[in-house]
């Protein structure tokens, strides 16, 4: 962020009415490209990644992750870790309905991107080349013979999976081997 100084020469009440003015704009924001639009004119590249990491620990930190694990997976310091972790137990509230929001917001695109390729389309090419798709058969027979607890680590693994390309071209890798 940007350094300034904490002495503010601004009153109290023009203080507030800034951040009112702020606070109003970003409700103003309809949907995602324009929050993008918004965000490219309003903060550095840099800026947007400290405060995306920044909800991300703190949506982690609320799944049970631990620090160490949030700190490999995003590159960040465990200062900041401790820092967001520290918000939360104070008092957290907006980073609580931001996480619970953005989750539903994730299963929602998951749905619409599901509806691009009809069912019928996805399930023929599976029965076509099985092979392609043992990975994904297997993980969700595991997901539906699963407990409550055991569904929820699988699909924090499949999410930190996400984030690791390097592994889907070993794996991408050892298939063609076999070709």
């Amino acid at each position: 962020m940007t350094k300034f100084s904490y002495k503010s020469k601004l009153t109290k009440s023009d203080q507030e009415e800034l951040l009112m003015d702020f606070c109003d704009s970003l409700s103003l924001i309809k949907n995602s490209r324009e929050a993008a639009q918004f965000l490219k004119d309003l903060l550095s590249p840099q800026e947007v990644e400290m405060l995306a990491k920044r909800i991300k620990i703190a949506e982690l930190l609320l799944s049970g992750w631990s620090y160490k694990r949030i700190i490999d997976y995003l590159k960040v310091g465990e200062g900041k870790v401790a820092r967001i972790s520290e918000w939360l137990k104070l008092t957290g509230d907006g980073y609580r309905l931001i996480t619970v929001r953005l989750k539903e917001k994730r299963k929602e695109r998951i749905k619409s991107e599901d509806k691009l390729i009809p069912k019928e389309g996805v399930q023929r090419i599976e029965e076509i080349y099985p092979i392609r798709f043992w990975p994904k058969l297997l993980i969700e027979g595991l997901i539906k013979n699963s407990k409550i607890k055991n569904k929820n680590k699988i699909l924090e693994s499949l999410e930190e999976l996400k984030l690791k390309p390097q592994l889907f071209r070993q794996i991408e890798k050892e298939f063609n081997n076999f070709k």
